[in-house]
């Protein structure tokens, strides 16, 4: 049995899962209704999503304190898979928020003898969270989760990175990517969750940067890219 599978973790994931539908519900309602307005598309959408947080980030990650904006389960159970492929021992994620994603990297980490996770989330509330829900996973051990700006607080990660993910402000993909950049290993794998920005694609799509990227499948519509540091 996997850490992912057992009771402790498995239970607490369903009933987070639960609660960030309920939660989430009226964002995503309103983001669909912007999207199906005449004229509208998600292209659009994005392209004025990310010209207000390129003006304030803050702002727009204070105006969704309340909503865990988490992965999907499938994503979820992918984020695991992935970080057991890689035998990941160290780990960063942008965008913690209330803790989901960082169970199912962290119960990776458990299972692949141990190891770090580095997190870094802005909103205190989420932060608070987070920590509770992973000690009541029995994970807190392998999470440190740095409360703040993420171009501050993941600016001294380290090397040995296995695996980044990205999944906060979509105007800071690409910066966070950078910034995290020097610490890669080669062979480390990237993964852009809800990459919608275009110079984050165009980043890691051109070779000359060193990655060679995949658009996912898993949860069509969303913009997810798999990428691999090749050098």
């Amino acid at each position: 049995m996997t850490t992912l599978d057992s009771a402790p973790v498995s239970k607490l994931l369903d009933t987070l899962h639960r609660q960030a539908e309920i939660s989430d519900q009226q964002h995503i309602e309103e983001m669909m209704a912007a999207i199906e307005a005449p004229g509208a598309s998600l292209e659009q959408v994005v392209a004025d999503l990310l010209a207000k947080e390129k003006i304030d980030y803050r702002a727009s990650t204070r105006s969704t304190a309340g909503n865990f904006l988490a992965v999907s389960p499938a994503f979820g159970r992918f984020l695991y898979a992935i970080a057991r492929a890689c035998k990941a021992t160290r780990i960063v994620e942008f965008g913690t928020s209330m803790g989901i994603s960082a169970i199912y990297l962290a119960a990776a980490l458990r299972d692949n003898g141990g190891g770090q996770l580095i997190g870094s989330e802005i909103e205190p509330t989420k932060v608070a969270r987070a920590r509770a829900n992973l000690a009541a996973a029995g994970l807190a051990d392998l999470v440190e989760i740095r409360e703040g700006d993420a171009l501050e607080t993941l600016q001294h990660v380290g090397s040995d990175v296995d695996l980044l993910l990205i999944d906060g402000a979509f105007s800071l993909y690409l910066p966070v990517l950078k910034l995290v950049e020097p610490g890669l290993m080669p062979g480390a794998i990237i993964l852009g969750e809800n990459a919608f920005d275009p110079e984050y694609q165009a980043y890691v799509h051109d070779r000359v940067n060193g990655y060679l990227s995949q658009s996912l499948p898993i949860g069509e519509g969303r913009g997810n890219e798999f990428s691999v540091r090749v050098r």
